[in-house]
């Protein structure tokens, strides 16, 4: 799952080519067969496959939201952890008080410019998008699902 590439801001987001260029796809294309087919020879049959479709679809979607609903947990621990680490004692009274959003987005910045950057994004109360587009030096996250 490691990139080579050195991410930035522009290039961070992760692309699975097998879940969005093709299990996406093939379901996608596959529930509206179901829907064609449901309409030109209505039916039992014909309603029960646009059912099965549908949660299938579904079920590709929430599989994939249960891997990330994990990571995210797994990044808070890891960025916790590391806040532990790097910030003065007055600051890791408050590492309770970043959210989840601010948590993920802190993982990108590098230890020299973390800790001034969390007291920032505490006290500006900035959101993910605002952390990430103020980090200087980036730290790549090349195993993100």
């Amino acid at each position: 799952m490691a990139d080579s590439s050195t991410q930035n801001f522009g290039n961070y987001v992760r692309r699975d080519p097998l879940f969005h260029f093709f299990l996406l796809p093939v379901f996608a294309i596959s529930v509206i067969g179901s829907f064609v087919h449901l309409y030109r020879r209505p039916g039992l049959h014909s309603a029960w496959m646009t059912i099965v479709m549908i949660a299938a679809l579904v079920a590709v979607f929430k599989i994939r939201l249960y891997a990330l609903k994990v990571q995210d947990r797994v990044i808070r621990l890891e960025e916790r952890l590391r806040l532990m680490n790097l910030l003065d004692a007055g600051m890791r009274s408050r590492i309770g008080d970043f959210t989840e959003a601010q948590l993920i987005a802190l993982r990108f910045a590098s230890d020299g410019e973390l800790p001034a950057l969390a007291a920032r994004a505490l006290n500006e109360k900035l959101g993910r998008v605002e952390i990430k587009k103020a980090i200087r030096e980036w730290r790549g996250d090349y195993w993100q699902v």
